[in-house]
């Protein structure tokens, strides 16, 4: 699923293109990615209205139309991307949502699989829902203390603790892999009992790898696009993802995966991470 840097990704590379822009008459070609809103209601509230701003909040891209918020949630396959030319057939077959917009442009969600999600949301709607995501790794006043606390709270594993999206958010598998490795810390180990060192360390590369992972556009592991439909560079910068059983890049161990921690596969260095 596409994470923080895929989806901030997708936000800068639309944004431009979007905000000021009044919709045209919309199209839905399935309604199973609908979540609270039923076909004709998001096709009527989308006709007409104009784009006033576009932004990220976790994994989720949104649309605000001022009354309204579009949230949309990628999944594995989903993409966001505004065309100025008539779509091939391939591109139309997957597109979801089309909506012209009044430049003659289009702008898509495409999504092969339909594993994403779209909501509609009202003002108070919005607040219930991004009241229960935690905080944004790249804000200003996410400080260590403040990842501290997010952590402090729970006894499980910190990579699960890192993914879970109560207390931090945009984090996944990818980058709470990376993260963890960069810090040296063990990824099973009880969030809990993490020392405040380790809080900053974990900080500090958690925020340097997110960062790092927007300059290359993201990651592209398979179906991941950016807002332009380019695939990610990030995939180039991994040192534990996708690298089990090969040596690590620091002291040459072999790199162990286990699915034990939450399910999803979790590669690192037992040497480096203690």
């Amino acid at each position: 699923m596409p994470e923080l840097p895929e989806v901030e990704t997708i936000v800068r590379d639309i944004r431009p293109a979007l905000v000021g822009r009044q919709l045209g008459r919309p199209s839905l070609s399935h309604d199973d990615i609908l979540r609270g809103v039923s076909r004709r209601r998001l096709l009527r509230d989308l006709r007409g209205a104009t784009v006033q701003s576009v932004f990220r909040r976790a994994k989720h891209a949104v649309l605000d139309f001022g009354p309204r918020r579009l949230v949309v949630q990628p999944g594995m396959t989903g993409s966001l991307i505004v065309y100025d030319r008539p779509l091939s057939r391939e591109e139309a077959r997957y597109a979801v949502l089309r909506a012209p917009l009044d430049d003659g442009r289009e702008l898509v969600y495409r999504d092969v699989r339909r594993i994403g999600k779209l909501l509609l949301l009202d003002d108070r709607a919005w607040r219930r829902y991004t009241d229960a995501i935690g905080p944004e790794p790249l804000a200003p006043d996410f400080t260590p203390e403040r990842l501290g606390e997010a952590l402090g709270s729970s006894r499980q594993a910190v990579k699960k603790v890192l993914m879970d999206q109560h207390h931090l958010a945009g984090v996944g598998n990818i980058y709470a892999n990376e993260a963890l490795f960069a810090a040296g810390i063990d990824p099973s180990k009880p969030a809990n009992r993490l020392a405040p060192e380790d809080h900053r360390r974990l900080h500090r590369e958690l925020v340097r790898i997110l960062q790092a992972a927007i300059a290359s556009s993201g990651t592209t592991v398979r179906d991941y696009r950016t807002g332009t439909g380019e695939p990610g560079n990030f995939q180039l910068e991994l040192l534990v993802y996708g690298r089990e059983g090969e040596p690590c890049r620091r002291c040459g161990t072999r790199l162990i995966g286990t699915h034990a921690i939450d399910g999803r596969i979790t590669v690192f260095c037992h040497r480096c991470q203690s």
